[in-house]
């Protein structure tokens, strides 16, 4: 029987990790936490994926963009798998991505999930990623996705969406 070959798993990890998110396309998976494993099984690249919520509709779309990413990379035998068990949370996003969000007009998560303690939730405010106010108010806690709600700035006036802390 014939050795599996030998990937490039590190290789592979880039290619699946530059990606970008069909939603939010300032940021690639990685940044956004998604991405949760790349490795070889017996010469198959397997990718794991965790969707921001177990309805995401863009999930789909990420696991072909990352067989195209990595086919046109030369790799052959491919599988992306999806795992909800940890749920996805914004702890799992890059600094970097965060950084990519509010210079893309969308406010990053204000918080840690880990860090809400006690019985009462409380947010002080959301800062405008336009002019840096504090002054803002929540329109709809839906945005253009579910994974984000939609705000506005009481001092520049301008919209926004806020990526909700989950």
């Amino acid at each position: 029987m014939a050795a599996a070959p030998v990937l490039d798993i590190a290789r592979a990890r880039r290619v699946a990790a530059a990606v970008v998110d069909p939603e939010v396309p300032v940021l690639t998976i990685d940044d956004l936490g998604v991405l949760r494993d790349v490795r070889d099984e017996a010469g198959t690249v397997v990718v794991t994926l965790t969707p921001t919520y177990s309805g995401c509709p863009a999930i789909d779309q990420m696991r072909d963009d990352v067989l195209l990413a990595l086919t046109a990379e030369g790799f052959r035998d491919i599988r992306v798998d999806f795992t909800l068990s940890p749920a996805w949370t914004t702890d799992w996003m890059s600094e970097a991505g965060k950084a990519k969000l509010e210079q893309f007009g969308i406010a990053p998560p204000t918080h840690r999930a880990g860090e809400r303690q006690g019985p009462i939730p409380l947010s002080l405010g959301v800062k405008c990623p336009r002019c840096g106010s504090l002054r803002t108010r929540e329109v709809s806690r839906f945005g253009s996705t579910a994974c984000k709600s939609h705000f506005e700035c009481l001092a520049c006036l301008e919209p926004f969406d806020h990526f909700k802390v989950h």
